[in-house]
């Protein structure tokens, strides 16, 4: 069974600092790509991330950056499962040479 998580202990989890609590419940982020071929290979990593782990964030690619929301549905909110999958995509993009911007979510 999956277990909610609080806003202070997602922010407090390491290797989040990309990412930001929203108001909605869920967390975010945006990378900014700089070309719509590097949001279009971020999205790609971020759905095999997504599968491999069965847990599926809102994904939106606009050029120039691609915006990412997750939350668990299960627990309404967040939970270790937004962690563990922020952190891929975090690195995921890092990989990429992307920079995240969690200012403009």
């Amino acid at each position: 069974m999956v277990q909610a998580i609080t806003a202070d202990e997602f922010s407090a989890a390491d290797g989040v600092a990309d990412w930001r609590v929203l108001e909605s419940g869920q967390v975010g982020t945006v990378f900014r790509t700089g070309s719509f071929d590097k949001g279009v290979d971020l999205v790609v990593r971020i759905g095999a991330l997504a599968d491999a782990a069965n847990h599926h964030p809102d994904v939106d690619l606009r050029y120039p950056m691609v915006t990412v929301r997750l939350s668990t549905h299960e627990v309404d909110g967040l939970s270790e499962r937004d962690v563990a999958l922020a952190r891929e995509i975090s690195a995921a993009a890092a990989e990429l040479g992307l920079e995240a911007d969690p200012g403009r979510v």
